[in-house]
């Protein structure tokens, strides 16, 4: 059985699924905390897993009413001493003709649950039905608590088990101090929001807390201690907010490869400037309320010019902001991160970079095609090719030896003017090569051939941006060394891969051709 791609969690190493392009997703569910305070709610059913979810109701403080024939001794005594109403009769649709908020079905009768779902919608009611997500318009989560603080957790019905070993998980993680620190900023959330009315300088605050003293006071149980600490943070005069810019190279797309030190910058980011190319999985790991503005380049399409891009990164830092300027593969490598750090130099404003995963490593991984071989290729060049200007540039002659491999980033539009120019130049054209379109990205696609028929290739399978050309004898190798996606699209023309026990020279690959 074909497993899908995974990749490594940048926040706890855990292991993200990454589904195939095309590959069926439902709707997410909407996430919301409901307050069922002295609201009615209805549970149909007196078994023992009724019984389970009346008490997670009434520590709510839900009004519950249960309807069911029989019901278990600890709820009779429930209904005995006032704290539940028991109605000891059959479910009919009656019951959600009154006033009621939620309707859960625990009964294990499948008709009955059924009757009550079809009520329920009926009357625009929403409904669960216990371990049947189909007839559930709503969710009871794995619950993680602390004090104030809940830790909801949904595998949307498919998958309670999951959800509850996650929970087990974090039960192990996190201590009761959470509680304690829910409870300290609770007391005190009037006059933080008076002392700070900014929301940036007021999670500024925040952060800065959290990051001090005040979590292990309250882990030592020191709670006067941390009270005190945050009264002292509050009356102290704060200093000025300065701005500054990060540039942060958000890697090839998958967002497992975007670095710790990168998503800590854009969890801490008031406005993210991205590229085009930052694929929409790694922007959902930003802070959901940062402020993002496109600012990518694209070949015929809508482009920010460089000078606008200067512009927003100073406008917004000499306000105050935290930016994070985020780039595609890395922000020094044809990212144009010397000239915004320049720009910023010249202008006093603070700066950092995060370096990222460029896409001639990221591609050549997920490709199977490793950038160096004690066989093939003793040295990678890392070339530009998007426009007539790059081209006129290049030592066409020093690109053209053997045993070395080339990258070129951008170059989809002129695969032709590469071949020309490679051949002209002396490079054999039964070099192989292997284009990687949306490498590391879940709709990857890896095309590979010969020099000579390289523009042709592409044109056939209608290769088009973000698309990597790895030019070399290691991209031989792509066919026997993929595992990441869809097995390379091999030219007619492409040379015969060696078997695993073979130590060919570059002459034999090229005579394989």
């Amino acid at each position: 059985m074909k497993s899908f791609p995974t990749a490594i969690s940048p926040v706890y190493g855990q292991r993200l699924l990454r589904f195939p392009a095309g590959a069926a997703v439902t709707a997410a569910l909407f996430p919301l905390f409901a307050d069922l305070r002295d609201r009615p709610v209805l549970v149909v059913g007196g078994g023992t897993v009724a019984e389970r979810k009346i008490e997670a109701l009434r520590r709510a403080g839900a009004q519950v009413r249960v309807v069911a024939p029989t019901a278990t001794p600890a709820l009779r005594q429930q209904a005995r001493s006032g704290q539940i109403d028991w109605q000891a009769e059959p479910f009919s649709p009656h019951w959600l003709g009154e006033p009621v908020w939620l309707v859960i079905a625990a009964t294990g009768d499948s008709a009955v649950n059924q009757a009550v779902y079809e009520a329920a919608q009926s009357h625009g009611v929403f409904c669960n039905v216990v371990d049947d997500a189909q007839r559930s318009s709503f969710q009871v989560p794995a619950v993680v608590e602390r004090g104030a603080l809940q830790i909801a957790i949904s595998s949307g019905g498919g998958a309670p088990m999951v959800a509850r070993h996650l929970r087990r998980w974090l039960e192990s993680l996190l201590d009761d101090s959470w509680g304690h620190l829910v409870a300290l900023f609770s007391r005190h959330r009037a006059g933080i929001r008076a002392r700070f009315p900014d929301t940036g300088a007021r999670r500024r605050f925040f952060e800065e807390q959290l990051a001090g003293a005040l979590p292990r006071l309250l882990r030592d149980q020191r709670l006067d201690e941390a009270e005190a600490a945050l009264g002292a943070a509050l009356d102290a005069v704060p200093a000025a907010s300065a701005g500054s810019v990060v540039l942060v190279g958000a890697g090839p797309g998958d967002p497992g490869l975007l670095t710790l030190a990168g998503l800590r910058a854009l969890n801490e980011a008031d406005v993210i400037l991205h590229d085009r190319l930052v694929s929409a999985a790694v922007l959902q790991l930003a802070r959901r309320d940062a402020e993002r503005i496109e600012v990518g380049k694209s070949a015929g399409g809508h482009s920010v010019g460089q000078a606008q891009i200067h512009a927003l990164m100073l406008e917004h830092a000499r306000a105050g902001r935290r930016v994070v300027r985020l780039k595609g593969g890395d922000p020094f490598v044809f990212g144009r991160g010397g000239e915004e750090l320049e720009f910023l130099r010249d202008h006093g404003i603070g700066y950092e970079v995060v370096p990222g995963i460029t896409a001639a490593l990221a591609c050549a991984a997920y490709a199977g095609v490793p950038l160096t071989h004690r066989a093939h290729a003793q040295s990678v060049r890392l070339v530009t090719a998007h426009c007539q200007d790059s081209f006129d540039t290049l030592d066409w002659e020093a690109l053209a030896r053997e045993r070395q491999t080339l990258a070129f980033y951008m170059g989809v539009a002129g695969l032709e003017t590469i071949r020309q120019r490679l051949i002209a130049a002396g490079r054999d054209p039964a070099t192989p090569f292997a284009l990687v379109e949306n490498g590391s990205r879940p709709q990857q696609r890896v095309i590979t051939g010969t020099l000579d028929e390289l523009a042709t290739h592409a044109r056939e399978h209608q290769v088009a941006s973000p698309a990597l050309l790895i030019l070399g004898e290691v991209a031989a190798l792509a066919g026997r060394l993929h595992w990441f996606g869809a097995a390379p699209i091999a030219g007619p023309l492409f040379p015969a891969i060696p078997s695993p026990s073979a130590k060919p020279s570059v002459a034999t690959i090229k005579r394989a051709a």
